[in-house]
């Protein structure tokens, strides 16, 4: 296999694992968190699930992961069929394995629960680690595997960077949160976390707004780095997803949380935290810093 149809794989299995994260989402936000009362059968009697609209959504769920499971194998059985092999890509692709099981356990462990606040966080947490595991490897897939020999950007601005990939995470946490305690639980009966929707929700902002500063100060610390702007771009579509991000989450909070903005806020925290990985990434100079260009192919001598 060829490095560039490998990288089209690790992207595939990026891709499948941000679907998988909006349907599961959508089963959320529609009701349908217990329309399988079971796992990993639908029903204690069925596998398929019964011709009602919360079952059929959740077993439509719970097929897609068949297809992210597929891109996971595909990541991993490609990982050792890319001539030159790498190890790191081998092991970054057996990282996608453990993380859709423990995945697919969490989500048994959620619904023999019935939708406990505190795991569906996890649910939702533990698909955002395994995006971060696979831009990871999409970003190793499109490298020759040598070293630059010089630091994209300086020590001041990787510290401003690290702070991002920090802050970011946190955001995620106060969002899941935010979740937990707001309406949206996934079925009427579900508990919810004790906090009020308003304290919590403010706190999120708070934290997103410091985040966009953040972004803000990157872009700028690198406005003369000619070597480090593909950086600088990261940095900017980073900051224009979560303007466009709080302009979502501002929307829904004062119109009532309607489901359709939830979504597309789900949506949009998951392509931001891509960014935010990305933009990470972007000033690595280690042996897998070096981009390929998807233009031509590695010639392997």
């Amino acid at each position: 296999m060829t490095p560039r149809t490998y990288a089209r794989l690790t992207r595939f299995a990026l891709w499948a694992l941000t679907v998988i994260v909006v349907s599961g989402g959508a089963v959320r936000l529609s009701g349908s968190g217990l329309g399988c009362s079971d796992w990993p059968t639908c029903e204690e009697d069925r596998f398929v699930a019964d011709l009602e609209y919360h079952a059929l959504v959740e077993f439509f769920n719970r097929q897609l992961t068949g297809l992210v499971s597929i891109a996971v194998i595909l990541a991993v059985i490609g990982s050792m069929r890319r001539i030159p092999r790498r190890p790191d890509l081998i092991w970054w692709s057996a990282g996608l394995v453990a993380g859709v099981l423990a995945q697919i356990v969490l989500g048994g462990i959620l619904v023999l629960t019935e939708l406990d606040p505190r795991f569906t966080m996890g649910h939702f947490l533990l698909s955002m680690v395994l995006i971060w595991n696979a831009v990871v490897l999409d970003h190793r897939a499109r490298t020759d595997g040598r070293a630059t020999g010089r630091p994209v950007v300086s020590q001041g601005q990787m510290l401003t960077i690290r702070a991002i990939f920090t802050v970011g995470a946190a955001l995620l946490v106060t969002g899941t949160i935010v979740t937990g305690a707001g309406p949206h639980s996934g079925d009427e009966d579900a508990d919810r976390l004790p906090f009020l929707v308003r304290e919590v929700t403010r706190v999120h902002s708070l934290v997103a707004i410091g985040l966009l500063a953040l972004v803000g100060l990157c872009w700028w610390q690198l406005r003369a780095r000619s070597e480090a702007e593909p950086v600088r771009r990261h940095a900017a579509r980073t900051g224009g997803l979560l303007v466009i991000q709080g302009t979502v989450g501002y929307i829904q909070y004062f119109t009532g949380v309607p489901v359709l903005l939830v979504g597309v806020h789900i949506l949009l925290a998951s392509l931001t935290w891509i960014e935010i990985v990305r933009l990470h990434l972007a000033t690595d100079a280690d042996p897998a810093s070096v981009l390929v260009s998807t233009e031509r192919e590695l010639v392997v001598t």
